[in-house]
């Protein structure tokens, strides 16, 4: 075991950690608005809303993340097209491509838990609201959005710590994100086991963290 290559590699590692950390709350910030609004589309009582809200969850979650990647990064950019658009200062970006398909993919699994927490919501909480005479899209903000965030927190927890081991696939389309520094540094030195016993510790850290904040959250709004 090369403990003079895990110190050394341990900095380089720790600074590419700001990229997944980047990666992962840029696409949760736009992945919880995507899921928030397909969420209330699975809501609708249109067939025909409904049912698209469906389909793209289902597409979304039944695909392997790396595939979507794939297709948003080398797929749309063989689409003519597209070169000639604006959006291509966007696709062209393999930090974008990056962000497009993580927001998309933890967007539906986000609908399907935010759906999941709002179908959970006693109707005797909006009969109430209603018998005050508050008005429908107070209701909505104030009453269930809340009530299922709350309800939501566990499964959502889980989430987050699978978009953070999910962002790892960014290293295949050339991000040096951490994954993608302890494989150049593999490239480099050939000692696979030691950097990612270094990468491993690190991710391990990041979903302690972020599972004790959950559960901290959790124990917060149980007193609520």
């Amino acid at each position: 075991m090369d403990l003079e290559l895990m110190t050394n590699s341990f900095p380089k590692l720790l600074s590419a950690t700001m990229v997944t950390l980047k990666l992962l709350s840029v696409s949760l910030i736009i992945g919880l608005f995507i899921g928030l609004f397909f969420a209330i589309l699975r809501m609708n009582k249109n067939l025909f809303i409904n049912k698209f809200a469906y389909g793209y969850s289902y597409i979304f979650r039944g695909t392997p993340l790396l595939v979507q990647i794939f297709i948003i990064y080398f797929g749309l950019g063989q689409i003519e097209y597209l070169r000639s658009t604006f959006l291509w200062v966007v696709l062209k970006e393999p930090y974008w491509c990056a962000i497009i398909a993580f927001s998309l993919n933890t967007g539906a699994y986000t609908s399907e838990i935010l759906r999941s927490a709002f179908q959970t919501i006693k109707p005797g909480f909006i009969e109430a609201g209603k018998s005050l005479g508050l008005p429908r899209k107070f209701i909505f903000y104030k009453i269930q959005i809340p009530i299922a965030i709350k309800q939501s927190l566990p499964a959502y927890g889980n989430e987050i710590i699978l978009m953070l081991k999910g962002t790892s696939l960014a290293s295949t389309v050339t991000l040096m994100d951490l994954t993608g520094v302890a494989k150049y540094i593999i490239s480099t030195t050939f000692k696979p086991v030691e950097v990612f016993i270094v990468a491993g510790g690190i991710y391990l850290f990041m979903t302690f963290v972020i599972h004790n904040f959950i559960k901290y959250l959790e124990k917060k709004f149980s007193y609520q």
